[in-house]
């Protein structure tokens, strides 16, 4: 009767058949990608948006697929997207409907290759202080508003809630500026409010005594598209396993993400915010795979807003999602 094999010697067997598996993977992995551009540089902001992407780099996300990714930081979103545009840098973060609106005015053929966040209760509002004159959502009217740029996530999401409260926002002023400055502009008295998303809006209630006004991402903005990664469609075209291979990184470093203590430490150090700051902050909701009726939520809500005049096809700026591959 031939003997049975012995309880340590079946888990050394498992063990070599795990760490074969997992190298085989990785291997795998990095050859799928056999990249057209091992080493790309993606224009970015300093917010909390940005924590999946450092955690692909420093995680080796983004070196198990075979790519070196170095980060160009930028003020606001419209200027990552220009860099891209220009060729200054190979993708861009940037916010959803600044892509839409360089499509839809010919100025770029974007295609949009994954996933950033989407706004979760209380991580994006528009903030007052103790000594302005708006103390609730009615007084913004006729007020002075900090956004980052026009037509940005800042100014669309403020224009739509203040849409939702009755509130004429034509007749606001507003006041294009770097997201870190809003919080002295305010405490200075040179804007009335601020749309302030993290880690800005917990910094700028430590610093400034902000407070909020109201939820950005509520009422038709709840849960609303905020940020994702693009890249003209022709570098697209030209590095299909590029994109494949970044769409990857970011797909696993998403998944890790949901451990708040591995996002922490990162925006310590990267976006140089306090560790009780990061500590206290709202995350927003990470994603990396592009759904295209979640992001028809982004131009239908500029068309309904006015700023552009037609529909715009949400599916057909999308680029081809990998999978787990």
């Amino acid at each position: 009767m031939p003997q049975r094999p012995s309880t340590r010697r079946l888990a050394v067997l498992a063990l070599v058949a795990v760490l074969v598996t997992g190298c085989s993977q990785l291997k795998g992995s990095a050859a799928a990608g056999d990249v057209e551009k091992p080493s790309i540089r993606v224009a970015i902001l300093t917010t909390v948006d940005l924590a999946t992407l450092w955690l692909a780099q420093e995680g080796g996300y983004f070196k198990a697929e075979g790519l070196d990714v170095q980060t160009d930081v930028g003020a606001s979103g419209q200027e990552t997207l220009t860099r891209m545009v220009t060729g200054q840098d190979d993708l861009a973060l940037s916010t959803y409907p600044l892509f839409f609106l360089a499509k839809n005015s010919g100025t770029a053929d974007i295609k949009l290759v994954s996933d950033g966040t989407s706004a979760s209760p209380r991580s994006n509002e528009v903030v007052t202080v103790p000594n302005s004159p708006v103390k609730t959502v009615d007084d913004l009217n006729g007020k002075r508003i900090a956004i980052s740029s026009k037509n940005a996530a800042s100014d669309v999401l403020t224009r739509s809630v203040m849409h939702d409260h009755g509130i004429d926002a034509s007749k606001v002023q507003w006041v294009p500026m770097p997201l870190p400055e809003m919080g002295a502009a305010l405490a200075q008295g040179r804007v009335d409010a601020a749309y302030q998303p993290e880690p800005f809006l917990t910094q700028a209630a430590k610093t400034a005594g902000a407070y909020p006004v109201v939820d950005a991402a509520s009422g038709s903005t709840q849960a609303f598209p905020l940020t994702g990664y693009g890249a003209t469609a022709k570098w697209v075209q030209d590095h299909p396993k590029t994109v494949r291979a970044f769409q990857r990184a970011m797909l696993n470093a998403t998944r890790a993400a949901v451990d708040r203590a591995r996002i922490e430490p990162l925006v310590v150090r990267n976006a140089k915010v306090d560790q009780d700051i990061a500590s206290l902050m709202v995350m927003p909701a990470f994603g990396s795979t592009l759904d295209a009726r979640r992001i028809q939520r982004v131009p239908d809500l500029l068309q309904q807003l006015g700023v552009v005049q037609t529909k715009i096809d949400a599916s057909s700026m999308i680029a081809p999602q990998a999978g787990t591959g």
